[in-house]
């Protein structure tokens, strides 16, 4: 097995004698508190391997969740249309900090900067590479990000103390997130725009690359059906609970209005376009549930 989170598993099973039985096992971090486990079948991984890894999973206390090989798998190609909406919203002027604290009302954990900075900057960095080269006309850009900027000043977030926030360490060895001076004058050169975009504008922009994402990891097979989407984006990424998940979401906002919102944001790219999926639930009046 493989705890890449990133690395192609059908790729890694090239150069094995016995590639039926490889697979990918990729855990979240931190380990001990995330309970999602993505179990990756590459081209060659037989049933018997998954079952295998699947039953592993269980015994240790997480839960498994079985995607079919591609950029990201599935947690991470859903997660990387969210950092993208992110991105969009500080090159149109928007402060990452009020960012934060909307998506943080609307039930995450933390926000996309904060959560950016756990993550690492330069693991960041990297992802997007591997996921810009998968979906180059969803999640390959043509201006420069606040990853782009971080990563070339070498503000890897958390391990290095300087991120979108800068870190000291508590008497417990604790990380502490704290403002940061120098990142304003940082992202000053990527700032193109001052759009003057709402709360509710923040949610839309963030939350419908995701929903869409989502919605083409099942039309494509990655992922069997909109539980696990919604149950990995839970226990993998800490999506608010209470919200159900993104597909769940969906569903709430209702696909007529997801068709009209992508309307709204067409000027914004492909990451904006709703799917085939989408567009026929808004015809047929259903959900992903219903």
């Amino acid at each position: 097995c493989s705890n890449t989170s990133t690395i192609s598993i059908t790729r890694l099973a090239e150069g094995l004698k016995r590639p039926e039985n490889f697979c990918g096992m990729h855990f979240f971090n931190p380990v001990h508190k995330m309970a999602l486990v993505e179990i990756i079948r590459g081209a060659k991984t037989s049933d018997a391997t998954i079952a295998t890894a699947v039953a592993y999973s269980s015994a240790i206390g997480k839960t498994p969740v079985v995607v079919n090989d591609c950029p990201g798998f599935l947690v991470n190609r859903v997660l990387f249309p969210y950092f993208g909406g992110f991105m969009l919203l500080v090159r149109d002027g928007v402060e990452f900090t009020r960012i934060d604290k909307v998506m943080e009302k609307f039930g995450w954990p933390m926000g996309p900067a904060y959560l950016l900075d756990v993550v690492g900057i330069d693991t960041a960095n990297h992802a997007l590479e591997v996921m810009s080269q998968g979906f180059p006309d969803r999640m390959k850009y043509d201006f420069k990000t606040a990853i782009d900027v971080q990563y070339a000043a070498k503000r890897f977030g958390q391990k290095n103390g300087k991120g979108f926030f800068s870190y000291r360490t508590d008497p417990k060895g604790k990380p502490v997130k704290e403002v940061d001076g120098e990142i304003a004058g940082i992202l000053k050169p990527i700032v193109t725009s001052s759009a003057t975009v709402s709360d509710e504008e923040i949610i839309e922009r963030m939350m419908l690359p995701m929903i869409f994402e989502c919605s083409r990891c099942l039309e494509e097979n990655i992922v069997e059906s909109p539980l696990e989407v919604d149950m990995s984006l839970i226990y993998g990424l800490g999506y608010p609970p209470f919200r159900g998940g993104a597909l769940q979401t969906a569903d709430a906002w209702g696909a007529g209005k997801l068709v009209t919102l992508a309307d709204k944001y067409k000027s914004l790219g492909k990451m904006y376009e709703a799917t085939n999926q989408i567009k026929k639930q808004a015809t047929e009046k259903k959900g992903f549930y219903k």
